[in-house]
């Protein structure tokens, strides 16, 4: 139950994080170029980053990890996740699986989101 409840303030935190960011931007250019969501995946990739290498020298708990990676991060950008999945597969020689989970996230994402906005008619 700890480890829920870690997970979800972190979530509750990370979404109002990413909100606050997207506000500069609110409709200015948001259909020209996405600055928001760029600096919200790029400074989540970063944070997911140092959570990643505190992680890894054991600097940090696991219930640390778990409320700033899973439930900040979580709620601030699941591009973070993403990101580190994939340079992971890489640092452990796994080029193949890592270039076919990029090439199918993206061909595959834009393809469901295509298909639920056609179930709507756009």
């Amino acid at each position: 139950m700890k480890i829920i409840l870690l997970v979800g303030l972190g979530s509750f935190i990370g979404g109002i994080g990413r909100y606050l960011v997207s506000l500069p931007f609110e409709n200015k250019l948001m259909f020209t170029f996405p600055f928001a969501t760029l600096i919200v995946n790029i400074v989540g990739c970063f944070l997911m980053g140092l959570v990643y290498a505190l992680a890894i020298k054991g600097i940090t708990s696991a219930e640390w990890r778990i409320f700033f990676a899973t439930g900040i991060l979580g709620g601030f950008t699941t591009f973070s996740a993403f990101s580190l999945e994939t340079v992971t597969m890489f640092k452990d020689g796994h080029v193949a699986n890592a270039i076919l989970y990029v090439a199918a996230s993206i061909i595959l994402g834009i393809a469901a989101v295509f298909a639920g906005m056609s179930l709507i008619k756009f």
